[in-house]
């Protein structure tokens, strides 16, 4: 596990220094540069921070060649199925002088060439530089769900990558800037959907895509789908195989990613996934399985209903004897956002960002290595916006005049801030806002926190100006055509697998873990049991019935003789957040300044009065307007890190090295 970084035609040796020296979280157990002038006058660097996890020796250190220095590599990840791949090169003739993964990456590049990726399970973003031909050619490559982040610029015949954007503005002439095309993507989403990011140039790798650089042009092509049979498919495994299959295929992806030579442990919350996770480590070892659970106060739950429940976290702990931490925490979150925004990179509005960093910060105590139950919701369907959209197919049929009626009551409902009620008053709101539409489009938009009409009012006068002609959703649509024949539940896991889980919850995972230099695995999305999923568990058996739905059906069934039935039976809880109490008491100061008038008017973005009025309209109660406030108040922390930190660099002629902030 590493920070990666490398040039082409761009900088020198001290710009891969910097590079390297601004993702040191990512890897303070040692740097490595390697660079190459060539007599044309081109030049290739690569550079690498190193979080040593396998083969703990020098041996591991990066970037690293094979046995004659033709091949050079600088990588970041885990490959689990990499000991199978050795034996066969082996077998071959390849010998090897490591008993790192990295290595067997070269190898098996020097046998298959870039179509190697495909042979890959685990997780990995890394960059190869082929010397054997006459020109040095480059092959660039992220796993097939984006669980490792790939960040890249391209200036004609100059070509710069890195794990982090940080690192990439460390680059000579490339500024942080922002593009409004993305900035209006954030409004809608809380965050940027891959493949742009909030900097204007700076790109990201798709998941399951590579890239080959050579003489001066980069050719982007996907080398893995996750694919689904069409609607009518007739699916001939039985409840009982599949639940099986499930099991099993989870059982020996959580045995394999256990593999490490640091000490390894778990998130635990109290819900399905993660339970699961867990309960599958303990049966894989003999030792007890580090599992740490973060909690608040009392008082930050009054009325949240996405809080995890910290006494069922402990019951799932001492059923499978954990060495169980719960972390209770009052965190001094004014002082956390800016430093979590500067790790971050990108403005990143989920407030499980917060709580992701707190359990990582605390865990590197004791464990280097965590595994995580991201993915499961996108694998077996257990967000309740898929249950939602049933729900809003059968509302159609209601008679249009009752329809409007019901649609008006229901958005004429406070919030029910403080009660349980406010998330289900949420849900029904943008139900209400969306009925009306096609399924896709109705789908789209609950998902989004701000619609046109909104950001209309909101944007400044030169801002509607530069967005008029952009649609946000145009990732989406292009998703949903790619999966237009399977079922529609399928079309939705699809879209969040291929958008939303990388943009969003695999991002802030691997950006918050690697804060604290702690590696994170998901065992969910070992690629054999996805597609074993996608292709042979029909939709009724990931989302099973209607009025009461059971989300994840196939794997509370996988699970049922395993976990206790309280986890089992228990609806979804997301791992999130108190804003609405932050906002309302340690915040408050901090809104009422980054989002005042005075503020808001000098960024030339947005019309005062319109952000003021979510604010108001927030404490008032009339509306839940919390993740829009803090969408306002994120983008604005992340503008003074990275817009005005770097200008104010630039004009005093100094040099532009990032800083975390205090």
């Amino acid at each position: 596990m590493c920070g990666i970084s490398g040039l082409v035609n761009w900088g020198n040796r001290n710009t891969l220094a910097r590079m390297n020296h601004v993702q040191v979280h990512r890897g303070p157990d040692g740097a490595g540069i390697w660079e190459r002038s060539f007599p044309d006058g081109s030049y290739v660097g690569l550079g690498s921070r190193r979080l040593a996890i396998l083969d703990l020796s020098s041996d591991g250190q990066m970037p690293m060649c094979n046995e004659d220095g033709s091949v050079w590599i600088t990588y970041n990840g885990e490959i689990y199925n990499f000991a199978e791949v050795r034996r066969e090169l082996e077998a071959k003739g390849h010998c090897f002088v490591s008993h790192t993964d990295t290595e067997v990456i070269i190898h098996l590049y020097e046998q298959e060439g870039p179509e190697c990726v495909r042979r890959l399970n685990g997780m990995f973003a890394f960059a190869i530089c082929d010397l054997r031909g006459t020109k040095p050619v480059l092959l660039v490559a992220r796993d097939h769900f984006g669980i490792k982040p790939f960040y890249y610029v391209q200036r004609s015949e100059k070509f710069a990558f890195a794990s982090e954007i940080k690192a990439l503005l460390e680059v000579p002439s490339v500024e942080a800037e922002i593009d409004r095309q993305a900035l209006h993507q954030y409004l809608s989403f809380l965050w940027v959907p891959d493949p742009a990011t909030m900097f204007a140039g700076i790109l990201k790798l798709p998941a399951g895509h590579y890239g080959i650089w050579q003489d001066g042009h980069l050719q982007i092509k996907q080398y893995w789908d996750l694919t689904f049979p069409p609607a009518n498919t007739e699916f001939t495994k039985s409840e009982a195989e599949l639940t099986e299959g499930v099991r099993a295929r989870l059982e020996r992806s959580v045995r394999g990613q256990m593999v490490s030579d640091v000490p390894i442990g778990a998130f635990l919350s109290s819900g399905l996934d993660s339970s699961t996770i867990v309960a599958l480590m303990a049966r894989a070892t003999r030792q007890p399985v580090r599992t740490y659970t973060i909690t608040f106060p009392k008082k930050y739950r009054v009325g949240e209903n996405a809080l995890d429940d910290p006494d069922l976290a402990a019951q799932v702990a001492r059923q499978f004897g954990c060495e169980h931490e719960n972390i209770a925490v009052e965190p001094d979150v004014a002082a956390l956002l800016g430093k979590l925004s500067w790790h971050m990179d990108e403005p990143t509005a989920d407030p499980a960002i917060i709580t992701a960093y707190l359990v990582c910060r605390e865990a590197r105590q004791h464990a280097t290595v965590m595994l995580s139950g991201v993915g499961g919701d996108e694998l077996f369907a257990g967000y309740r916006k898929y249950y939602a959209h049933r729900w809003s197919e059968a509302y159609t049929k209601v008679p249009a005049k009752l329809g409007q009626w019901i649609d008006a009551r229901l958005l004429t409902l406070p919030s029910m801030r403080g009660t349980p009620l406010k998330g289900p008053v949420r849900l029904l709101k943008k139900m209400a806002r969306s009925a009306s539409l096609p399924p896709v489009e109705r789908f789209i938009m609950n998902c989004t926190y701000l619609n046109d009409a909104q950001k209309s009012a909101l944007y400044s006068a030169e801002l509607s100006s530069d967005l008029e002609a952009c649609r946000v959703a145009t990732r989406h649509h292009t998703c949903f055509q790619n999966v237009r024949e399977a079922d529609f539940l399928n079309q939705m896991l699809y879209l969040d697998t291929k958008i939303f889980m990388p943009s969003l919850n695999l991002t802030y995972n691997d950006k918050m873990s690697m804060a604290s230099s702690v590696e994170v695995r998901v065992p969910f999305l070992d690629r054999e049991l996805a597609e074993f999923v996608a292709t042979n568990v029909p939709p009724k058996l990931k989302l099973k019935g209607f009025f009461q739905p059971s989300t994840k059906h196939i794997l509370r069934k996988a699970m049922k003789d395993v976990l206790p039935s309280e986890v089992l039976q228990q609806p979804k809880a997301g791992f999130g957040a108190p804003i609405d109490y932050w906002l309302a008491h340690e915040l408050k100061e901090m809104v009422d300044d980054l989002l005042s008038e005075t503020q808001i008017r000098k960024r030339g973005l947005f019309r005062p009065e319109a952000v003021r009025g979510y604010v108001e309209e927030h404490r008032r109660g009339v509306q839940d307007w919390s993740m829009q406030v803090w969408q306002f108040l994120t983008l604005e922390i992340w503008m003074q890190n990275f817009i005005d930190a770097r200008s104010a660099l630039r004009s005093e002629g100094t040099h532009c090295e990032s800083a975390v902030p205090a």
